[in-house]
């Protein structure tokens, strides 16, 4: 018994003493990821419904700058910040160039993102994810280090 109430003081003196606040929070999620027309946004949506019936309380953020018909109601939408189709009136770009530039435009400001994700501490987070990330992969390593 005394070595069971040791053991707890001692969690709860590592969670308080030496955890910063950042860590000391853990978030559960998915990052939804595949090719164009792989059902992500379905996913995302049929994972919602599940988890919602499971009692747990769940985030969709949309990544995909040219989702615009989602059957879902995203917490968190990229286009809140740009969208494909605003890059490409805005910048003459094609649409691929324009899903490039999107994603360094939210690389540039992630703190956007960071601060939008901070009121979603308490929720299973589901990323929806472009389509198109595997053809901007060579692209985006030389962005993020």
């Amino acid at each position: 018994m005394e070595g069971t109430a040791h053991r707890a003081q001692s969690a709860v003196l590592f969670e308080r003493s030496y955890l910063p606040p950042a860590v000391a929070t853990m978030v559960f999620g998915q990052v939804v990821i595949g090719p164009p027309g792989s059902g992500k946004t379905t996913y995302c949506q049929g994972m919602r419904q599940l988890l919602e019936a499971l009692g747990r309380k769940v985030a969709v953020v949309n990544l995909d700058p040219a989702n615009e018909r989602m059957p879902y109601t995203a917490e968190l939408d990229i286009a809140e910040l740009i969208s494909v189709e605003g890059a490409v009136e805005t910048c003459g770009l094609g649409p691929n160039g324009a899903l490039v530039y999107c994603l360094e435009y939210l690389a540039t400001n992630i703190d956007w993102l960071l601060d939008k994700l901070e009121e979603l501490s308490d929720c299973y987070v589901l990323f929806d994810m472009p389509g198109q990330v595997s053809k901007l992969q060579r692209h985006m390593n030389g962005l993020v280090e």
